[in-house]
């Protein structure tokens, strides 16, 4: 097998994604960098290759079933093995103040679309590439939020979501364990981005610190589970 790290980070033209991405790099990763967005993926892949840092652009919806197709098949023309998945990309569409009483259900379908379909269709369609990989890992981008120990009733079709991909999550990494690809969730914790604010009390840098901390030291058996700050949390 290549000993050539590869990494693949979805929704990665800015904010956390992108933070994630130059960490993965500086880390030694080949990282293709994915955004529904070709010229700002474009500008931000160039930003990071003028740093020295290993990076290409894919173009992705995550949204879009033939998106996440023609994805997966320019991928297996590019590499043949893939270390690495981080599904960061994400969308947050409640109103400010909504309630779960009053969230329209085509809100929480699109967001469900997005947050947890395009995930779950991704990895089906990178496991043949995970396998190749000398220990795969997938890394989902989730959020406090998507607690059942601590729910609340801020952002309902976005927490919702989350608390979806978190059982993503476990069946992933109950359905990929015999093929040595470990699966976690991880929240990033209030952070500075667009969705998070000029308020939020975390920088890119440590949002992405658990990402790039599971991708290069965690123990290779954690899996399956919810973490943040390198340290595993309650689903």
């Amino acid at each position: 097998m290549t000993t050539e790290k590869i990494a693949l980070v979805t929704g990665a033209n800015k904010g956390i994604g992108l933070e994630i991405v130059r960490q993965l790099a500086t880390a030694g990763f080949k990282v293709f960098l994915t955004a529904r967005d070709s010229q700002r993926g474009e500008e931000a892949s160039q930003k990071l290759q003028q740093d020295g840092l290993t990076v290409e652009f894919l173009q992705l919806d995550v949204a879009d079933e033939a998106s996440i197709d023609r994805l997966a098949k320019e991928l297996a023309s590019r590499t043949n093995h893939l270390d690495v998945l981080v599904n960061n990309a994400g969308i947050l569409l409640d109103a400010p103040n909504s309630s779960v009483l009053e969230v329209e259900s085509e809100v929480i379908l699109q967001t469900l679309q997005t947050n947890t379909l395009g995930p779950l269709r991704l990895i089906q369609k990178l496991v043949p590439l995970l396998t190749k990989s000398n220990a795969g890992k997938v890394i989902n981008v989730s959020s406090g939020g998507g607690q059942l120990t601590d729910m609340g009733n801020w952002a309902p079709a976005y927490c919702l979501s989350k608390t979806a991909l978190n059982a993503v999550t476990g069946m992933m990494a109950a359905a990929l364990k015999d093929k040595h690809i470990v699966v976690n969730s991880i929240c990033p914790g209030w952070v500075r981005t667009d969705m998070g604010g000029s308020n939020a009390s975390r920088s890119v840098q440590q949002g992405a610190d658990t990402v790039t901390w599971l991708a290069t030291e965690a123990p290779s058996d954690l899996t399956g589970k919810f973490l943040r700050d390198r340290t595993v949390i309650p689903w």
